[in-house]
């Protein structure tokens, strides 16, 4: 008969939640600091005198550094456990936090987001591979989908809490106040996290030098499904992460007319959307693996026809209801995102999963710091023409969509071959 669970599977339980916790927690704190520029835009730019270009390198400088790490991190993952990958992250993001709070010119404030995208770079991965060593295979789309609601609860203290501290007692107490986060969740990883249970130790795996890292990385990218789970996240994840990381207030407030506090509000919006659909999109693709395709393909259609009806509107300001569903339709990108790493995790075996999703999880910030560079341009090109900006992110989607049919088919017959291999390999006949 059919074992239920695979073979060395880990039970789950109270203690993987509580050690699971840790690192989310972790998570939490990196999302808090990524997105720590969302709110503070304008006033960024009016600290350091900066343009619209000037201001979105900031963030495409954070995503660039946090992009081109994604592989490294999934191989030093792999390669020296959770544990001391987010030791290392915990430490530079808490430092790049500190120093953006301090930096007293423009290019010492670069310097500290390209420090707090190498320390964040090294939380979610890490937080993946803790969820396959703490729980059951089946439990991998939900406990994926809760670590990105944690994500986007970092995303709403951000909003919320950072945003009124910034105007309320200033730039400096507000940044280093933040960074505190950092130590507390460092000294909770230090004394608590575990990399795996007792007796589900992963078997040992010869970690030599270059070529090691060259077969990883051929290994996984050969792997249909790597390829289609880092297209879905391109694709999904952008449109909602450039607005809330940087461009969603100065459209709300320039393009759109609207006080800080009504464009703070939507933004909590996509925040608190994203949290719901995101245990939405957990639970279905747990108990129903063929909707992820769906549901992905279905989101980014539903997120390029609310921004062309708002770019689109014919009047100065789009209504206030339109507005409304966009921000909860963008709620649906990050959820969306997460769908990538159920097209990876299948398709790896365990000793590379942190390098497949590492791979997976470039996509999205390569679009992202891509739109976020194309907007600040075409802001400046067009006399901060918010309509004519916004509109790569059209071209974006086509690209992403284009590559997702190209791999769907091969990435499924992929995965049904090694669904049925490992089908073979749990049947035990009775002597």
């Amino acid at each position: 008969m059919t074992a239920a669970a695979l073979p060395g599977d880990p039970p789950g339980g109270r203690r993987a939640m509580a050690v699971w916790g840790i690192g989310v927690s972790v998570y939490f704190v990196a999302v808090i600091f990524r997105t720590s520029l969302g709110v503070a835009g304008l006033d960024a730019a009016d600290r350091f005198d900066v343009n619209a270009s000037a201001l979105s390198t900031f963030s495409i400088l954070q995503l660039l550094v946090y992009a081109g790490m994604q592989i490294p991190v999934g191989l030093l993952v792999d390669r020296l456990g959770t544990k001391k990958v987010l030791t290392i992250g915990v430490v530079l993001f808490t430092a790049g936090q500190l120093g953006f709070a301090f930096s007293p010119t423009y290019g010492m404030a670069l310097a500290s987001r390209a420090l707090l995208g190498c320390g964040d770079a090294m939380t979610f991965i890490s937080v993946l591979r803790l969820g396959t060593r703490w729980f059951p295979a089946r439990r991998g789309p939900l406990v994926a989908q809760l670590a990105g609601l944690a994500g986007m609860a970092g995303n709403l203290v951000s909003t919320l809490v950072l945003a009124r501290l910034l105007h309320g007692i200033g730039w400096t107490p507000a940044f280093a106040g933040s960074a505190l986060a950092g130590i507390v969740v460092l000294v909770l990883l230090l004394l608590f996290l575990k990399d795996h249970p007792e007796g589900h130790e992963p078997e040992p795996f010869p970690h030599r030098g270059a070529a090691y890292v060259r077969r990883q990385i051929a290994a996984s990218w050969r792997e249909p499904g790597t390829r289609l789970g880092l297209w879905v996240h391109f694709t999904t994840q952008f449109p909602a992460m450039v607005f809330l990381l940087l461009w969603g207030l100065p459209f709300l407030v320039e393009a759109q007319g609207l006080s800080r506090a009504t464009a703070g509000e939507l933004l909590t919006l996509v925040v608190l959307s994203n949290m719901v659909i995101g245990l939405v999109y957990g639970q279905l693709v747990a108990r129903h693996h063929g909707a992820r395709l769906p549901l992905a393909l279905g989101t980014v259609g539903a997120t390029a026809l609310m921004w062309a009806a708002t770019l689109a509107y014919p009047a100065e300001h789009a209504p206030m209801w339109l507005l409304i569903v966009l921000c909860a339709v963008l709620g649906a990108c990050g959820p969306a995102s997460m769908l990538g790493f159920d097209f990876a995790r299948p398709a790896n075996p365990p000793e590379r999963q942190g390098t497949a999703s590492g791979i997976t999880n470039m996509g999205g910030f390569v679009a992202s710091m891509t739109t976020l560079f194309a907007v600040g341009v075409l802001l400046d090109a067009t006399g901060d023409d918010y309509s004519v900006a916004f509109s790569a992110v059209f071209v974006l989607q086509a690209l992403g969509v284009s590559q997702i049919l190209r791999l769907r088919r091969r990435a499924a017959r992929r995965e049904r071959e090694r669904l049925v291999a490992s089908r073979v390999e749990t049947v035990h006949v009775p002597a």
